[in-house]
């Protein structure tokens, strides 16, 4: 990070200043000093050159209002930024607070206590509240508004700071002896502070400043510093929150007078004075400090005495209140960034993450992409690699492969340019310092480096350099400690005991090309080493501490830039003679540059460098300067004589929207001098120029203006000197055509001027070579524009072809209906088919599939893409139309359409189906689903398997005594299952017959050949008797509840038939309870002697039963009072009439209705209550 002074603006009449603020959001600066003064200034940019942004602009005072008001000298001075407001006050004690009317400050509101004065005055976080505090102890917490929210006297205390935390709940008072308070936001006193930073201090001390950073642009990492408190004596202490029980110390080692944190709580700035070695006065300073107490530098300023500070919102200047004066200084920050093959990689913090978010913004295609980082230390680049040195996540335990170096605490990610991750390598040391080259990456702590070999020299893919990792783990990665003195011959070991090893001598600096490694320490020792076995060549000694290193590109010269910001050169292989006659290796270089914060050398040419000074760019050639360029970018890329360069200040403004006009190329003076020749002078001119100062990217200049004034000789010349085989093939081609135009026009192309080039061409009248032009480019839109402009037939197949190009334009952009409308013009049926799949449009996908001829190699495709979404039918026919019926039936067994199945494979006459078939039944069966086999059944056709289960189940069902009408329900599905399976077996029957006769003798013989099948099963010969049985179990007691006894006594009697299905129990406790319901005790008595007579009763039951027949029968005589109508049904016998399944009674008449279905009757005048049949519940017709 350097800093250096950049602009000093005077306050009239001398008057001394006391204290400064600056507006973080609209960049007004207020200061205050002697008799009353208050000054509102503003700085303002004004440039209309687009390359002039950011701290090289020229900025002068927009606005420069006096504010009268205050008497006595103005003290304290603070912004509410929220509410842009400007509260001050005076010695007198008295407060003002301003407003901003019409582009001028107003009084809005005035308070004066008249008993003491105001030490400090703090806005909390949201501005709106303020804490003001008194000296004698009394403390105001009021509104944005003006109102006052409540008021203390602090007994005995004497007051000088307060500061808010970030959620406003804690308040602390700073004391004049030195204590901190800790209160909360009511005004109740919480406890006293613990202050480590003044253990062993004796004598009075006071309180420098208090400022709480309350993270509104996030943190730097989590969990981070971010309340400073510092003492007059330069002691200082950063803490994590108020209870913070282990701060960061720092012992400044100067009088200090006031600190504050940047905009985003990354650098604190502590300004004061320190006593000078040489001098009896006091200079003043101003340190700066990371949050971890890491000191950053020193910035000098004149004058002779400092007062304040404050940082301007974007933390690229600070504002320093010196006598009567304001010194501007300009910070260039150490962002954390890097250039890698056309991306800008830039890493910023947010306030609503914790982790640094890095940006990956391809200047090229203006395209970024975003990872988040936590604990981000550094980004590295070289060539089209990055690495992201961060620190470990302790959650997160190594992968497998890293086991041994199992809890690393830092990680270096080996990314691609648009932050692809490709190789993490977990390591034990601080990678304070990161050098990339095109093979390795070299991370060194203060006492040791490690170097990893992360590629080989040829370009291979990220995933080439995965598998090399793998493979040759061992000793491409290694660690050295920094005394240590490797002669390169033995390999080096990954051995962190060395890196725990302290040293005298710390590293400060690194930096490495493809063949060498230098090494800078503190004491001003360079050492440098050979790559890429690590061997110590050298030890130069400088006399500056540096703090960057560059080396040029064939590794001879290296340039330092040290603390302070000096740049100067040493020649690491010169031969001179030093002072003691010796000769030794390396010598300084003449040149030295001060405050230089930035610079690079040329990749082409050893002696060519660019660096940034202040806000200008010198560009050196063998150390002489060309005239400077006013920029404040950093430095990208400096090759072909061209410098690529950033505006990161800009860009971090908003970072998430970067734009293009913030990367700047600049041209160097021999390219712009070259141009102007070639423009202004001529071509001979130019080359003798060129060819006294020698360049490829001059002889490409020189080439490319040859060719536009058709020099062909020329061109040719210098495309062999910039060696351009492409150039001079081109050039040979021009050398063969004829026509002057047509020369022209190939130029006109060469340059990439497409339009002007097809326009030549079309008046040429050559549309031939336009459209080549345009094939070329791969512009089919124009192709084909082309092709239909032309009169005469256009060539169809290129036609074709267009149209199937701008097809697959869409279809890469997932534009699916666009596509089809161009692949139904190409005839693309294969692309076409993807792209009704991609649309989900099955109807388009259907007209396709008839519109192919049969076996077209599509076909089998497009059937695949219906059985993906389950579309049966159409899979079927695709795979028929393409001759594979085993596929078709495969799908329909995938599909679960058995039936289909079965058809196909009998059409097809496949035998395999059938044990399929049993397979997958039994499968099914085995896992207890016997529904899903009886629905595979039953889809399959095969309807006597499908009942045979049925019947299974409707006869378990029954023995486990369920619900009645669930069994009925079983049985009657059973039954209809049957008759499905009969009516399978006629048809099957007439197939077989067909002409052979009537239709009788075919019906007869099926029903012959159906009986010989059935013999086996008891449930075929009458498929109803259990849906029957409990049909009229059901009927009997529901007409019994309902109280038609008779009915039910008729219905109980069916009941008989039916042993074998329902216990007899239950059939004679019903039937005795109808009979004993409707009086007819005969029958009672019958029902009652069965049930005495049943075997699988116990004896206690029958006794029971015995029992209640001797209570009713000594009541009423065991006789039937209706002999008559009951007569007929007790004796049953041959001629047995059909039962109405209505009502249970017998059918007399000759009028009846039977059910088509289950073929049973319901008499005539009852079936008009019925939708549908009381059996089997199919429709009554």
């Amino acid at each position: 990070m350097f800093f250096y002074l950049s602009k000093k603006i005077a306050i009239p009449n001398n008057v001394k200043l006391k204290c400064v603020s600056w507006n973080k959001d609209q960049g007004f600066i207020a200061c205050g000093g002697e008799d009353g003064l208050l000054k509102v200034l503003k700085l303002e940019t004004q440039t209309d050159d687009a390359k002039l942004r950011g701290l090289a602009a020229p900025s002068n005072l927009s606005m420069n209002q006096t504010l009268e008001g205050h008497s006595g000298s103005v003290q304290v001075v603070t912004w509410n930024e929220q509410y842009q407001k400007l509260t001050t006050s005076d010695q007198n004690g008295l407060i003002i607070v301003w407003m901003l009317y019409k582009g001028s400050w107003y009084e809005e509101m005035i308070n004066n206590r008249n008993k003491s004065v105001v030490r400090s005055m703090s806005w909390n976080a949201d501005g709106q509240k303020i804490c003001i505090v008194y000296e004698d102890g009394a403390v105001i917490v009021g509104s944005v508004d003006g109102n006052r929210i409540w008021g203390k006297d602090l007994k005995g205390i004497q007051l000088c700071h307060v500061a808010w935390s970030a959620d406003s709940k804690i308040l602390l008072f700073g004391m004049a002896n030195g204590e901190i308070h800790i209160y909360d936001n009511q005004g109740n006193f919480i406890v006293k502070m613990k202050l480590n930073c003044l253990v062993n201090v004796t004598g009075a001390i006071s309180i420098a400043g208090i400022h709480w950073y309350h993270g509104t642009e996030g943190y730097v990492e989590p969990d981070c510093p971010c309340l400073a408190i510092c003492f007059d004596n330069g002691r200082c202490q950063i803490m994590r929150h108020e209870n913070d029980q282990n701060p960061v110390l720092i012992d400044t080692g100067m009088y200090v007078v006031s600190i504050q944190w940047n905009h985003i709580g990354s650098v604190l700035a502590v300004a004061g004075s320190q006593k000078a070695v040489t001098q009896d006065k006091d200079v003043n300073t101003v340190q700066f400090y990371t949050p971890f107490g890491e000191h950053l530098g020193t910035l000098k300023v004149p004058g002779k005495q400092m007062s304040a500070l404050s940082w301007e919102g974007g933390g690229l200047k600070i504002a320093l209140a010196v006598d009567a004066f304001i010194y501007f200084a300009n910070i260039r920050p150490d962002y954390k960034w890097g250039y890698c093959s056309n991306t800008v990689v830039y890493a910023y913090t947010r306030p609503d993450r914790p982790e640094y978010c890095v940006i990956f913004w391809d200047t090229k295609n203006n395209e970024k992409y975003v990872k988040y980082v936590k604990s981000l230390i550094s980004i590295t680049t070289c060539g089209d690699f990055c690495i992201l040195a961060t620190k470990a996540d302790e959650n997160h335990p190594q992968e497998e492969n890293e086991m041994e170096t199992f809890g690393a605490m830092f990680v270096l990610v080996l990314c691609n340019s648009i932050g692809t991750p490709l190789d993490p390598k977990y390591i034990d040391i601080v990678p304070l310092f990161v050098a990339m080259t095109k093979t390795h990456v070299i991370a060194a702590s203060k006492e040791a480096f490690y170097i990893w070999q992360y590629r080989v020299a040829k370009k291979l893919t990220a995933l080439e350099i995965n598998q090399i990792m793998r493979s040759r783990k061992e000793g491409r990665e290694r660690i050295y400690h920094v005394d240590d003195t490797p002669s390169g011959s033995v390999n080096g070991v990954l051995d962190y005991s060395k890196a725990i090893q302290g040293t005298r001598d710390p590293i400060c600096a690194i930096t490495a090309s493809d063949k060498t490694l230098i090494v800078g320490r503190e004491s001003g020792t360079i050492q440098r080493y050979s790559l890429p076995n690590v061997g110590l060549i050298q030890k130069y000694s400088l006399n500056c501490r540096a703090y960057q290193l560059s080396l040029n590109c064939n590794s001879s010269r290296l340039a330092i830039i040290d603390i302070s910001g000096v740049l100067t050169f040493f020649d690491l292989d010169a031969r001179v003679t030093d002072s003691t006659g010796h000769q030794v290796i390396g010598e300084l270089l003449k040149l030295e540059r001060k405050d230089v914060w930035d610079m690079k050398w040329a990749k082409d040419n050893p002696d060519l460098f660019a660096m940034m000074e202040k806000t200008r760019m010198y560009v050196f050639r063998n150390l002489d300067p060309e005239e400077p360029i006013q920029t404040s970018g950093y430095i990208c890329n400096f090759e072909d004589l061209e410098i690529k360069s950033v505006l990161l200040d800009e860009i971090l403004k908003n970072p998430e929207q970067p734009n293009k006009d913030y990367i700047i190329n600049f041209e160097i003076r021999s390219l712009r001098d070259s141009r102007a020749l070639i423009e202004k002078v001529g071509i001979e001119d130019a080359s003798q120029f060129i060819e006294d100062n020698p360049h490829p990217r001059l002889w490409r200049l020189l080439a490319e203006a040859a060719l536009q004034k058709l020099d062909l000789q020329t061109a040719e010349q210098a495309f062999v000197r910039c060696k351009d085989y492409q150039g001079i093939k081109f050039v040979k081609r021009l050398g063969n055509l004829q026509s002057e135009s047509m020369k022209q026009a190939e130029v006109v192309a060469y340059f990439g001027r497409f339009e002007e080039a097809e326009r030549m061409y079309l008046d040429m009248d050559r549309r031939d070579l336009a459209i080549g032009l345009r094939l070329k480019l791969g512009d089919w839109f124009r192709v084909l524009q082309l092709l239909k402009t032309g009169s005469g037939d256009a060539d169809d197949s290129l036609l074709e072809q267009a149209h199937n190009a701008i097809g697959d334009y869409f279809a890469d952009r997932q534009k699916w209906l666009n596509a089809v409308q161009y692949y139904v013009q190409g005839q693309n049926q294969e692309r076409l088919a993807e792209c009704y799949y991609m649309l989900e449009d099955y109807e388009g996908l259907e007209r396709l599939t008839n519109s192919l001829p049969e076996n077209n190699k599509l076909l089998p495709e497009i059937a695949r893409m219906f059985v993906r979404v389950g579309m049966c039918e159409q899979a079927v026919t695709a795979f028929l139309k393409c001759n594979q019926p085993k596929a078709a039936v495969d799908t329909c067994v995938h599909l679960n359409q058995w039936n289909k199945a079965v058809e196909l494979a009998k059409t097809h006459s496949m035998k395999e189906i059938g044990s399929l078939l049993a397979r997958y039944a039994s499968h099914l069966l085995e896992k207890n689903k016997t529904l899903d086999a009886i629905e595979l059944y039953r889809k399959a056709n095969y309807f006597f398997d499908a009942a045979k289960l049925m019947f299974k189940i409707a006869d378990e069902e029954a023995k486990k005594r369920t619900k009645p009408l669930r069994v009925k329900k079983l049985y009657v599905l059973s039954a209809l299952l049957t008759e499905q399976y009969h009516e399978q077996m006629k048809n099957a029957q007439r197939g077989k017959v067909k002409g052979k006769g009537s239709e009788a003798t075919s019906a007869l013989a099926g029903l012959l050949e159906e009986e010989v099948l059935s013999t086996a099963s008891r449930f075929t010969d009458n498929a109803w008797r259990g849906a029957e049985a409990y049909h009229f179990f059901i009927l009997a007691q529901r007409q019994l509840y309902e109280g038609y006894v008779d009915s039910a006594l008729k219905t109980a009697l069916h009941l008989r038939d039916y042993e074998d299905i329902i216990p007899a129990v239950e059939i004679y406790s019903l039937l005795a309870l109808c009979a004993c319901a409707s009086r007819a005790f005969g029958t009672c008595s019958k029902a009652f002697i069965k049930l005495e007579s049943l075997d699988s009763l116990s004896s206690e039951q029958k006794q029971q039963y015995e029992d209640l027949a001797l209570e009713i029968f000594t009541k009423h005589a065991p006789k039937d009072n209706r002999k008559s109508e009951l007569d007929s049904l007790l004796e049953g016998g041959e001629g047995k009439l059909p039962t109405c399944v209505a009502t249970g009674s017998p059918i007399t008449e000759y009028q009846f209705w039977m059910c088509s279905v289950c073929k049973h009757c319901v008499l005539a005048q009852e079936i008009s209550n019925y939708n549908f049949c009381p059996l089997c519940h199919s429709s009554v017709g």
